[in-house]
């Protein structure tokens, strides 16, 4: 995924923010893989997930964080 705002391809915790509030399905699917990969990115994924996670309405990050720690078990 190319981030408007990023000169990087890596999942940085912002990389990682733009990718699950912008991200199609294919974007979705490389973070996936890289989260399965390292340990190191499914708690990235939790980390950018806890601070959106009071708001109902943000269902992509509740699903995110909801996948991470499942995996992170």
């Amino acid at each position: 995924m190319l981030h408007r705002h990023l000169n990087h391809q890596q999942f940085t915790l912002a990389a990682i923010d733009d990718c699950i509030a912008r991200g199609k399905r294919r974007d979705w699917a490389d973070l996936r893989c890289a989260a399965l990969a390292d340990r190191a990115v499914l708690e990235k994924v939790v980390r950018v997930c806890r601070v959106h996670i009071a708001d109902v309405y943000a269902q992509r990050y509740h699903f995110w964080m909801h996948y991470a720690e499942r995996h992170l078990a």
